[in-house]
């Protein structure tokens, strides 16, 4: 055992709590490694001195009788010399410090990380393609996916009926081994059962050992009024079938909402433009607009610029987290005629000749005073 203070070899105080020593001496180990500095007997030593140091400081009872009593107190509790620091995985070993401090890195440590027995099925999405009348209201769907589903004959545990899996002999049941070479240990998964931890020796003829099989089913779908793009609805159990018999995955339905004709849909709210002439821009009127609940009457009142936005309350959505509809903003395009007929282009003259030295154009004589200033200031 080294007989330095192993508070100095890991660079921390005596106070130090368990995260900070093993953050500490990961740092130390991963810097001397011996794979990171071949050939390098300093740095191999100065490894083996933070592995005795950590084994001790993380240990509860060791590290208070090394308080205590220093390196007199742990001498025997190494297994003699500096077989504490280089052990082959034994209790209290290396093998077993590294597992601990380099587990999250290398996939498993300390026999842990079992990966045989019944495993959940994998998760499944689908996305489902809707109108924005089926999402404002809501409606029920049929989709059909393909899926993993448990073999019938042998009830998902992928051997012939009236046989049973093994216990993996390999790895007892792990599903992983550990391999050590030199001062390196690393966990992998067991090449005989391939981390299943059990193998088969009769397979199921119709799965062939999988526990499971393709197929594809058809499941009802009942969308919710109010959904909008980027909601889901999960289906619990619907997803793939678990290995070894575990249980299912879910299924997660991802709403996609199309482009509508008319309507573009703002959370609560919908838009749309509504084209007027320019006679019912003038003068005013009334005409009919559509809604997703059927045809209303809209009140244009008289010299309505385009642009200008009506709103008819409680003629959006009612999003589906909440209790009130949002609003329809009706956007008025004022339209020019076009294809006029000679004599309809004379009136218009007659119009325009009259409309001469009064202010009849708000926005146009705005917008030439505020041009002229532009070029004032210039």
């Amino acid at each position: 055992m080294s007989k330095r203070d192993f508070y100095e070899i890991l660079g921390v105080a005596k106070d130090v709590d368990k995260k900070e020593l093993k953050k500490a001496y990961r740092k130390v180990a991963m810097q001397h490694h011996p794979d990171r500095n071949e050939g390098d007997k300093a740095s191999e030593e100065k490894f083996k001195e933070a592995s005795e140091a950590y084994e001790v400081l993380s240990d509860d009872q060791k590290r208070g009788a090394y308080d205590r009593y220093g390196h007199a107190g742990v001498d025997g509790s190494q297994g003699g010399g500096q077989g504490g620091g280089q052990g082959g995985g034994g209790a209290g070993g290396f093998g077993d410090i590294f597992g601990d401090v380099f587990g999250d890195i290398f996939g498993g440590g300390g026999g842990g990380g079992r990966r045989g027995g019944p495993q959940r099925g994998s998760d499944l999405r689908y996305t489902m393609t809707l109108s924005l009348e089926e999402a404002v209201k809501g409606c029920d769907k049929k989709i059909t996916i393909p899926t993993l589903v448990a073999c019938d004959p042998c009830d998902g545990s992928g051997a012939k009926p009236g046989t049973k899996p093994k216990v993996c002999s390999t790895c007892g049941g792990q599903g992983q081994v550990r391999m050590q070479q030199g001062f390196f240990a690393v966990q992998q998964t067991c090449p005989s059962c391939r981390g299943q931890g059990t193998t088969i020796d009769s397979p199921c003829g119709s799965c062939h050992g999988r526990g499971v099989k393709e197929e594809t089913k058809t499941l009802n779908v009942k969308v919710p009024a109010g959904v909008d793009t980027g909601d889901r609805i999960r289906l619990s159990g619907e997803g793939e079938a678990g290995a070894m018999g575990g249980p299912a995955g879910d299924l997660y339905v991802q709403m996609n909402v199309k482009d509508h004709a008319i309507f573009e849909r703002d959370g609560h709210n919908l838009y749309c433009d509504v084209p007027i002439s320019i006679v019912d821009a003038a003068l005013g009127g009334e005409l009919e607009v559509p809604t997703l609940d059927g045809r209303v009457k809209l009140k244009i009142p008289a010299e309505t610029q385009s642009g200008r936005m009506f709103r008819l309350r409680g003629k959006g959505v009612t999003p589906i987290r909440a209790s009130s509809p949002g609003d329809l903003m009706c956007r008025v395009q004022v339209e020019t005629p076009v294809k006029l007929t000679e004599h309809q282009k004379k009136l218009l003259k007659e119009f325009q000749a009259s409309l001469k030295g009064e202010k009849h154009s708000p926005q146009k004589t705005t917008w030439f005073a505020g041009v002229k200033k532009f070029f004032e200031e210039m």
